[in-house]
């Protein structure tokens, strides 16, 4: 089964349907108990981080994910979940994520044009760093994913997977043992995003 992390700032039913669509098991979870049942978990998230990390401390989630992660179970954070995996970020301030994968989390104002409107929204293509990634198996170089973000992953070129450019190249997904994270939304980037979460399925546990 595969467990959905309700923290209060996440798509959930569209995940969901998505899960639906490639006859997967998908169980929204809230509580230790409901993370401990799951066979794999996906970290969702929309919105500031500060808040995110707020609601994932005040409900205990933060360590319940840290435990179950510990364990080995595959975790995957999608966008604002990718980037809470990391140290920390500084959206607006400094604030402290989970550390489950080494870097942090900047403006992309940083690394692209002056000219290139934020936040990035759109299409874009990917560049496979590593191919070799489970949840990348059915996806190929130039592929295109839907994107919705102002931040990205820095600092964390030892966990980078995937790239995209956007007048300067971002972080477009990352992997590390267990713990996977992509920036995109799979679940709205059509057929091939859905091959992400089919595969994120079959990855061993």
């Amino acid at each position: 089964m595969i467990g959905l992390i309700d923290y209060g700032v996440g798509n959930l039913f569209s995940l969901a349907s998505s899960f639906a669509a490639v006859g997967a098991e998908a169980e929204i979870v809230s509580d230790e108990a409901g993370l401990s049942r799951a066979d794999r978990l996906i970290l969702p998230g929309v919105g500031a981080f500060r808040d995110a990390a707020d609601k994932l401390r005040a409900t205990g989630l933060d360590r319940a994910i840290l435990a179950e992660c510990g364990r080995g179970k595959p975790l995957l954070g999608i966008c604002l979940g990718m980037q809470m995996l990391f140290e920390k970020s500084y959206e607006y301030g400094e604030h402290e994520g989970l550390g489950l994968l080494k870097g942090s989390v900047k403006p992309i104002r940083d690394v692209i044009p002056e000219d290139y409107k934020i936040p990035h929204i759109g299409w874009n293509a990917l560049r496979l760093v590593r191919p070799d990634c489970p949840i990348f198996r059915d996806v190929r170089n130039g592929d295109h994913m839907y994107f919705v973000h102002s931040y990205h992953a820095a600092d964390c070129g030892d966990s980078v997977c995937a790239v995209t450019e956007y007048g300067g190249e971002l972080t477009a997904a990352v992997w590390k043992d267990n713990i996977f994270g992509c920036q995109f939304h799979p679940e709205k980037s059509g057929a091939v995003g859905l091959s992400v979460l089919r595969a994120f399925c079959e990855v061993a546990v």
